[in-house]
């Protein structure tokens, strides 16, 4: 099987398990919630099987995935559930500002920094960008689950967020275009 199509069933498969059972189980969270924390575990254990090490962020997921949805299961309350993703945007922008400001170093640049090279300026600016979006994604899960039903903020979780998500990263592609260097 093609290694990328693997790396896109570990970073979406886990998701849409759960979108699948929570709409086939009667819109129940609790059943969709073990098997969304047991294939990110499994997701988790492909990749480091795949690439002999486990990156932070499937690991910080699979973390906050497997203790937000145990206490959502053995409370039988939404709100844990509700709350990982701005959990995880709000600890992803603090991360890199505390990087940044605190160490002096680009975080974003250290997780990408073989995939793009950039002068410092355009790491820089790629890096608050994405920090500020990861609070406008905060944010906006907030607005989503305090205002709209439980079905509505899932759909959101799986149709809204990942495309704007896209979106803003093919916004992001000027920028790496003018900061790009030669540099191997």
């Amino acid at each position: 099987m093609n290694k990328s199509f693997i790396k896109l069933l570990t970073d979406f498969g886990p998701l849409l398990i759960f979108f699948i059972v929570y709409y086939k189980g009667g819109k129940n969270l609790q059943t969709a919630i073990p098997p969304l924390i047991f294939a990110t575990v499994i997701a988790v254990i492909i990749i480091f099987y795949l690439e002999k090490k486990i990156p932070y962020v499937p690991l910080v997921g699979a973390i906050l995935v497997s203790v937000f949805g145990g206490l959502t299961i053995f409370f039988k309350n939404p709100i844990f559930i509700y709350l990982k993703p701005t959990i995880i945007n709000i600890l992803f922008a603090v991360g890199l500002f505390i990087g940044k400001l605190v160490f002096k170093k680009n975080f974003l640049q250290l997780f990408l920094s073989g995939t793009i090279k950039l002068e410092d300026l355009g790491w820089d600016k790629l890096m608050y960008r994405w920090a500020i979006f990861f609070i406008f994604l905060a944010i906006l899960n907030e607005v989503i689950w305090r205002t709209q039903s439980e079905e509505f903020w899932i759909n959101f979780k799986v149709w809204g967020i990942l495309p704007i998500t896209f979106i803003f990263t093919a916004f992001q592609v000027p920028l790496i275009r003018r900061y790009k260097t030669d540099e191997k």
